[in-house]
């Protein structure tokens, strides 16, 4: 590429292509001028216009006159390039029209015919001679016209090989060149073949500007690609070309005329022509060889800076960034793959074209007065640029310089523009993350110091200063122990460095003898929730500080009021549950929980009746629900079950009595079990009503569950009847224990009930097997089974009641 190409906004083989086609265009319109002239002449009646030399040369024939026109002008259209649909048809058109005036002519030469279309449009007045006849067309032009109109259909039809029309213009180019040797040689022979019309001389130069033009109308490929390309084919072969047409000829011309001269004969001037030829074609080829050393040289130029250049693209296209290189007119010489993605244009339809004609109208006027701004400073200018390309919205980091030559005057701009549209966006959201961040610590209820890990304070909100009394800008670069009272500022510190080695400290909120310094000496218990961030190279430290001085107050009020009401509470329960006789015959031992979610009151109880000297009945019941509800029924049921126990009444029909108690009850329902123990028959009878299996120890066995029919709780019959209660009987050697329970020692979410049962029973053999049924021995077994059943006491949901009762032997 030249600074004229360049300049002039194409390449040169563009600008080759482009010169070659105005050439086959203006051929071709002189071509049909001449037609046009002939034309004139016969319409006017001018014989110049019809014979360049009357009487010496023939005339051109009106048949002849009009095909050239259509011709010329079929050629003109076609030389154009690729046209529109109709301006395609109207070239065509003629150039049937042309090669149908040749085709008829040619029938009428073959078949001696007259068809009478020769003086369609004008009267010959020529001699009728041999097989001439007037107003017709040379036979010689009549192929050529043929050849013609075949070249420009061809060369119209862009699917066909360009050579379609090359090769038959070369041959209307030699026809007419033909007569032109003829004409120039003085030799008839080669003006007309036999007595046939001769071919007028403008009508053969018309042919040679025809078949010029057919030979030109696609420059680019071909044998016209092969004369007419850039490189060094094309220079050597248009050197010779032109040779070969022009000094044959005056070669020719000078032996001829040193023969009409008489200055030699015709073997001396064939002697002279053929070491004429020799002289000519040695000199061409020394010129072509002195030319082609040029270019080689030139072309070894060529290859270097274009292997410069390869590496110069490829380094910008390996280059993440969009880089170019401009004139400083504005027009691109050179841009990278990322260039191209920017624009969305290949490079071809970039380079040689101005900022206009590539980006869009804002942003091609900011790049123009960027790089005049630049090119007037004379030094490298970056800035940051906000510009809408076609792939959307996007933020470089421009930088441009100029380029100077050796002199130090610039002659082009270099421009490298970084992507940092994820930056920008990322440094956008980082600065909307800190307004909202400030926002929301800002907007935190209760005081928020950000230290570091050691505990120097780098924020403080708002809130620190009516808290503290100091304001938040004060705070920053001191330590938090100034916000605490010395005596206290060993423990503070001591807890934070604990809860910094954590290998994963979680939140956490310390609200326990901590306290806070106000600026005027005053202190104050605090709340203190901690969490830390990990930033980039620390660990940030946020603290929340909340004065609890009123909760302090209200959790002591609470808590008094709380201990009087368990006080209350537990005197309730007592007193509605009673304290069962120790009975010498019967030692027992008994554990009663309470469920946390109450205030030490409960539906549980039990009960140890003594009947007789040899009877004793043992009731264990637990109303469904908490509270104080769930103990004025279980109260009621204690005394009722007690009453009914008094009377004799065996266990199912005690059962059936307050199961029609609990009926008169509303919404009430109950597990129970009673069993009578009867030391003389020494046998148990028991009836059970939806409560836990007992568990016995033998002693000589193991621990097992009692057998018992299983009825529905207390409150599920009607009072029209129902399921009744059964009772069974079971003997009961001297030296047993019975272990009386409700469901909460063994009922916990997650677990199997059937399970935990097994467990108080296997924890029931392991502690008493073998040990005498004292009430020593049974209070240690009912201690072991709660801390077996129930690792975290505090923490149960629902009353638990534990009875063993032993039977000495």
């Amino acid at each position: 590429m030249t600074d004229r190409g360049l300049a002039e906004g194409l390449p040169f083989h563009e600008r080759a292509v482009t010169g070659v086609g105005l050439v086959a265009r203006g051929a071709a319109l002189v071509a049909a001028l001449f037609g046009a002239a002939g034309l004139f002449g016969w319409l006017f009646g001018i014989d110049v216009l019809r014979s360049v030399l009357p009487g010496v040369a023939g005339s051109m024939k009106p048949n002849t006159a009009l095909a050239l026109v259509a011709l010329g002008l079929s050629l003109a259209i076609t030389a154009r390039g690729p046209v529109t649909r109709r301006m395609t048809i109207v070239a065509r058109t003629a150039a049937v029209l042309a090669a149908l005036i040749g085709v008829l002519t040619l029938v009428e030469y073959v078949t001696r015919a007259d068809l009478g279309f020769d003086q369609f449009l004008f009267q010959d007045g020529t001699v009728r001679v041999a097989a001439g006849a007037p107003g017709r067309m040379a036979p010689n032009t009549a192929v050529a016209l043929v050849l013609g109109s075949v070249a420009s259909l061809c060369a119209s039809t862009f699917r066909l090989p360009a050579w379609t029309s090359q090769i038959p213009g070369l041959a209307v180019l030699a026809l007419g060149m033909l007569r032109l040797y003829g004409f120039a040689y003085e030799v008839p022979e080669l003006e007309h073949f036999g007595d046939y019309t001769a071919m007028a001389l403008h009508t053969a130069l018309a042919l040679v500007l025809v078949g010029i033009a057919a030979f030109l109308a696609r420059p680019d490929e071909g044998p016209a690609g092969l004369l007419m390309n850039a490189g060094t084919t094309g220079a050597l072969g248009r050197r010779l070309f032109t040779t070969t047409l022009v000094a044959p000829l005056l070669l020719g011309w000078s032996v001829l005329a040193g023969e009409d001269t008489g200055l030699y004969e015709a073997r001396l001037g064939t002697a002279l022509l053929v070491c004429g030829h020799v002289f000519v074609f040695t000199a061409v080829i020394f010129t072509t060889l002195s030319v082609g050393r040029r270019i080689e040289l030139a072309h070894a130029r060529a290859e270097s800076q274009v292997r410069q250049n390869e590496l110069l693209q490829a380094f910008m296209d390996h280059t993440p960034a969009v880089m170019f290189i401009k004139d400083l007119h504005g027009r691109f010489l050179a841009v990278n793959t990322r260039f191209e993605e920017s624009v969305g244009l290949p490079r071809g339809q970039v380079l040689g074209r101005l900022d206009r004609d590539v980006l869009p109208p804002d942003v091609a006027r900011q790049a123009r007065n960027a790089d005049l701004d630049m090119l007037s400073r004379g030094t490298p200018v970056q800035r940051h640029e906000h510009l809408h390309l076609p792939v959307g919205p996007q933020d470089f980091l421009a930088t441009l310089f100029p380029l100077n030559d050796p002199s130090g005057a610039p002659y082009a701009v270099c421009g490298v523009f970084t992507d940092v549209t994820e930056r920008v966006a990322a440094q956008r959201e980082v600065e909307q993350a800190n307004r909202r961040f400030h926002a929301l610590l800002e907007s935190a209820p209760d005081a928020t110091l950000i230290t570091d890990g050691d505990g120097t304070i780098v924020m403080a909100n708002a809130q620190v200063e009516p808290l503290f009394g100091h304001a938040p800008a004060g705070l920053v670069g001191t330590t938090v122990d100034h916000l605490v009272p010395g005596p206290q500022r060993p423990r503070h510190s001591a807890l934070l460095r604990r809860y910094l080695r954590l290998p994963d400290p979680k939140p956490t909120v310390v609200d326990k003898d901590l306290y806070g310094l106000h600026s005027d000496g005053g202190e104050f218990p605090v709340e203190v929730s901690v969490s830390t961030l990990q930033a980039e190279r620390e660990t940030l430290v946020f603290l929340t500080v909340r004065d609890i001085t009123e909760r302090k107050k209200a959790d002591a009020e609470r808590a008094e009021r709380y201990e009087q009401q368990r006080r209350i509470a537990y005197t309730l329960q007592h007193s509605l549950m009673g304290e069962p006789p120790r009975l010498p015959y019967l030692p027992s031992a008994h554990r009663y929980l309470a469920s946390v979610q109450d205030p030490g009151v409960g539906g549980d109880w039990f009960d140890i009746i003594p009947l007789d000297k040899d009877r004793t009945g043992i009731v264990i019941g637990d109303v469904m629900g908490r509270g104080l509800d769930a103990a004025a029924v279980m109260g009621q049921l204690r005394a009722a079950a007690h009453a009914l126990a008094r009377t004799g009444v065996p266990p199912g029909r005690l059962m059936t009595g307050l199961d029609a108690f609990v009926s008169d009850l509303a919404d009430q329902l109950v597990t129970c079990c009673y069993l009578v123990i009867d030391q003389g028959t020494r046998e148990v009878t028991l009836c059970s009503a939806g409560h836990p299996p007992i568990i016995a120890l033998d002693p000589d066995g193991s621990a097992h569950r009692l057998p018992a029919p299983v009825s529905v709780p207390l409150g599920v019959n009607d009072s029209f009847g129902g399921e009744p209660y059964g009772q069974t009987t079971h003997p009961l050697p001297p030296g047993s224990t019975l272990a009386l329970y409700t469901d909460g020692l063994v009922e916990r979410p997650g677990t199997d009930i059937d399970a935990q049962i097994d467990v108080l029973a296997h924890t029931l053999d392991v502690t008493l097997k073998g040990a005498p049924a004292n009430a020593e021995h049974l209070g240690h077994a009912a201690a072991r089974l709660i801390s077996t059943l129930m690792p975290d006491a505090a923490a149960h949901d629902d009353d638990v009641t534990l009875l063993l009762v032993g039977v000495p032997g």
